[in-house]
């Protein structure tokens, strides 16, 4: 009687799940790293936005009494506004008049409009001619 010798190694079907379990771990670990990349892309965006709008408010001490009606784009594509208005107060004689103040800045974020936006009170200026 010959004896059937048996060969060692992997057989087809346990090579085609290794694969697989490769293939699915793989896809998982991209999906993470893609996920952290949009993320890191996401907060720098944003930094970007909030020191535009602050750097934008630090540009005034006081607001000319007709108020402050600005915008621009930066280069990178961020989109600013400064805007205010008169901020009613309710004291009876109020030291300054005040004007609220709002920096908004809007980009687009992976087809999406974001919006960030900083309010602030300033006196106005009342020695403008």
């Amino acid at each position: 009687m010959i004896r059937a010798r048996r060969q060692g190694g992997f057989s087809l079907l346990e090579v085609l799940v290794a694969f697989a379990i490769m293939a699915l771990a793989l896809g998982a670990l991209y999906q993470a790293l893609g996920g952290s990349l949009r993320g890191v892309g996401a907060a720098g965006a944003s930094t970007r936005a909030v020191l535009l709008a602050q750097s934008v408010l630090d540009l005034y001490d006081l607001v000319p009494p007709e108020g402050l009606a600005e915008d621009g784009v930066t280069v990178d594509g961020l989109a600013w506004e400064l805007r205010s208005g008169p901020f009613p107060v309710a004291l009876e004689n109020p030291q300054w008049d005040l004007h609220e103040v709002v920096a908004r800045v809007r980009w687009q974020d992976g087809g999406r409009e974001r919006e960030f936006a900083l309010r602030t009170l300033l006196p106005v200026d009342i020695r403008a001619p």
